[in-house]
């Protein structure tokens, strides 16, 4: 049986794993980023953290905001920890992302993703809107979505069940190794 993925917004009790998650993937797998992911954004009153689970352990992460007055959203640090790839979780939380920028008035969501999940985010009703960029030394297309007349995606936030975040890697970061 297929373990079931939620999304929701994320509250007091889970924001610290969304920024976990985060950490584990930009900052220790991918080594896009020196100690930490975070940045004004998350500190911003109008940005929505959201984590997405399935079944009762934490897998993935992404966040979103307003960046103007006009309607336009962004959506940025999607993560989704190594063992939840090969499922729906990364499609979960960005169709969750999209359907929360139009509930709140959105009109256009623009990502800059890394080059090689362009394909996914096409195949998630995206379209390339512009040349590929460097940021963080990795290459990213830019992407842009269309929020006017996007479905309402229900909160899932589960009830009693303890969640969990998987065990973190057992090496300690490389930025901690002594030369």
């Amino acid at each position: 049986m297929t373990a079931r993925i939620r999304c929701w917004k994320a509250g007091p009790t889970e924001i610290s794993c969304h920024f976990a998650i985060r950490h584990r993937i930009f900052v220790e797998e991918q080594g896009v980023m020196v100690f930490t992911d975070m940045d004004r954004w998350d500190e911003n009153p109008s940005t929505v953290h959201v984590v997405a689970a399935r079944g009762a352990q934490m897998a993935g992460a992404v966040r979103l905001y307003p960046l103007d007055d006009e309607g336009r959203w962004k959506g940025d640090r999607l993560a989704v920890l190594p063992d939840h790839r090969a499922s729906l979780v990364g499609a979960r939380l960005v169709r969750f992302a999209v359907a929360t920028a139009a509930a709140a008035g959105g009109i256009r969501m623009e990502a800059s993703v890394q080059a090689p999940n362009a394909r996914f985010f096409e195949r998630l009703g995206w379209c390339r809107d512009g040349d590929i960029g460097s940021y963080h030394g990795l290459p990213h297309q830019p992407m842009a979505i269309d929020l006017l007349g996007v479905p309402a995606m229900a909160d899932e936030r589960p009830g009693s069940i303890e969640l969990r975040l998987p065990v973190a890697q057992s090496a300690p970061s490389p930025l901690l190794a002594v030369s």
